[in-house]
């Protein structure tokens, strides 16, 4: 029960934040300019860094499962 309500907590909180910063900013690494806006681009950040984070993680504990034995 308490973890639905972190959940639900957690997605208004997503919501307000995607719903206030609907501004375009624009975002440069190296030689590439993005132009999006705001929340888009944490979104999508949070989600590589979900799968990215993830999958890392999995491989560590694969890692660390087949060297013990």
């Amino acid at each position: 029960m308490i973890y639905l309500l972190i959940i639900i907590v957690f997605a208004l909180a997503t919501l307000i934040f995607a719903v206030q910063n609907l501004a375009v900013v624009t975002v440069s690494f190296l030689t590439m300019n993005l132009a999006a806006p705001l929340a888009l681009l944490v979104l999508v950040i949070y989600v590589l860094g979900a799968v990215t984070g993830s999958s890392l993680l999995a491989l560590l504990r694969q890692s660390y499962t087949g060297s013990r034995g």
